[in-house]
């Protein structure tokens, strides 16, 4: 007899069905596992047939035969240990068959027949409510993440035994069930306000600008002047995390292993991630032997802070430009290619100079660095990498008045809603044009939607002509000023919009060079 069973594995970022069969043959024992199986796959044949010893269910002396199709995709998770069991006991008819046809299995399997949390099941679950699967069995930990897709239901259970005694009706097993609504209403759910920070006016309106037009923003200041803490607080400006947001940032969190970290299994708030200076390129874009996603996906409509920017190695910033330019990661290997998602703002801070204390006017902290070492610093950011970063804003040191005020200006509901109408306004704007905010704009919809009156003109050129901008900004300062424009709900760009926007190019102007 032939057992088949239905189960699941991940590849990239969603979930790829597949089947196990199982076939007992022979008189000498011997276990051979095909369909491209990695060697981690292959091995877990001693373990599986231990656990199934260890469960109180014995196997007669047969070759097993194990194929998992289709067999020209390669086999990477151990969460298919739990159906292979499940195929051997059926070949050997210890399982009824005629439960399994929309039913499909996933779990790790410890040498005692106990199960142990897989990664990768939101994503599994929403493949199998897509192929119509009625029920997903898996391990107990990971039932709550399973649970939050509607019409699935979800049987969890703690060991090979006692899914065996599921499927023979010996017991039942109440399906897992969350409070969505409970879940979703503490979505945006912040401990962190930007009311927290002290003084930092100006740049909170950059970063109010920035979240509104969705423009990746460079902060620079010395050390000590809140560039982390404002940072942090950005998610907390940004418009909120929609359902199918957060459940399309949760399926890349879930296949690297994150989501066993969130109340619920499900991401509440934006993601922010923050990796250190020494990240590999591979870490930071994603990759592997069997592909999987960086830090950038992992910030997916969320916020990637690159804190001590120009101490990234050079070629860890270069990979950024692909997924900077395009909102994606694509990963190629011989036999496939794989797309991962990585729409995200980028927030950098750095220093005005390698130690940190350019143009400072903090007593006991003089800059000794001399001209070439700032330079040198500073050009560790390349022109391209740049160029992809629409604002440029200097951070001070705040000073004792501020730090020992109360806490002033809007906290981040308020600045939220103002975010939101900017918002609003461009989803209308660009409902035809394919592009969601007005950081997407091409030179095509720059020259059809910001168009600039004679007086900005003239502020244009005079910033060219003596603060040495390029031609290469004006395309940066068109998109700023147009988001300025918005937040004030405004139809035309004025002079006072492009005035501000001008403000925010620090780092292109002639003393910076």
């Amino acid at each position: 007899m032939v057992g088949i069973v239905i189960t699941y594995t991940t590849l990239g970022i969603d979930g790829l069905q597949l089947t196990v069969e199982c076939d007992a043959s022979g008189h000498t024992f011997g276990v051979n596992i095909v369909g491209m199986a990695s060697n981690a796959v292959k091995e877990s044949k001693d373990r599986i047939f231990t656990a199934i010893n260890n469960s109180g269910f014995q196997t007669p002396i047969k070759r097993f035969t194990v194929n998992l199709a289709p067999a020209d995709i390669k086999k990477e998770s151990a969460s298919i240990d739990l159906p292979i069991a499940i195929a051997v006991l059926q070949s050997i008819k210890q399982v009824p068959e005629e439960y399994l046809t929309k039913t499909a299995f996933i779990g790790e399997l410890s040498l005692d027949g106990n199960l142990r949390p897989v990664n990768g099941v939101l994503p599994i679950a929403l493949a199998a409510k897509k192929d119509g699967i009625d029920t997903l069995v898996l391990p107990y930990e990971n039932a709550d993440e399973a649970a939050i897709i509607e019409d699935l239901t979800v049987i969890p259970v703690t060991s090979l035994r006692e899914t065996i005694q599921y499927l023979r009706k010996e017991i039942d097993i109440t399906p897992a069930s969350v409070d969505r609504d409970k879940i979703f209403s503490v979505l945006n759910d912040f401990k962190i306000d930007m009311s927290d920070v002290k003084g930092q006016y100006q740049v909170k309106r950059a970063l109010e600008v920035s979240a509104a037009g969705g423009h990746n923003i460079l902060m620079i200041g010395p050390p000590g002047s809140g560039k982390t803490m404002l940072a942090r607080r950005v998610p907390t400006i940004l418009p909120e995390l929609s359902l199918n947001e957060a459940l399309e940032a949760t399926k890349i969190h879930s296949v690297a292993g994150y989501s066993k970290y969130f109340r619920n299994g499900i991401l509440t708030t934006r993601p922010f991630r923050a990796p250190h200076h020494t990240i590999s390129d591979i870490a930071l874009i994603g990759g592997g032997a069997f592909p999987r996603p960086g830090e950038v996906s992992l910030a997916h409509r969320g916020v990637l802070f690159l804190d001590e920017l120009p101490e990234f190695k050079r070629g860890v910033l270069e990979v950024l430009r692909q997924p900077l330019e395009d909102g994606i990661v694509t990963i190629s290997r011989a036999a496939f290619s794989l797309t991962f998602p990585a729409e995200f703002m980028l927030i950098a801070s750095m220093n005005p100079c390698p130690c940190g204390y350019f143009g400072s006017n903090i007593p006991n902290h003089i800059c000794n660095c001399d001209f070439g070492a700032i330079q040198r610093y500073r050009s560790r950011i390349s022109g391209p990498l740049l160029d992809r970063i629409d604002i440029h804003v200097e951070v001070p040191t705040v000073s004792y008045a501020d730090l020992t005020s109360l806490p002033t200006g809007d906290n981040s509901s308020i600045i939220r809603d103002r975010v939101n109408k900017a918002r609003s306004i461009q989803h209308q704007r660009y409902a035809q044009e394919g592009i969601y905010c007005n950081a997407q704009m091409s030179s095509k919809l720059l020259r059809k939607y910001c168009k600039i009156d004679l007086q900005s003109q003239a502020l244009m050129q005079n910033a060219i002509d003596h603060l040495g901008y390029s031609a290469r900004v004006f395309d940066r300062i068109l998109k700023v000023a147009r988001t300025i424009a918005d937040l004030e709900e405004k139809e035309n760009i004025t002079s006072d919009h492009i005035s501000e926007a001008i403000q925010y190019r620090t780092l292109d102007r002639k003393y910076w060079s």
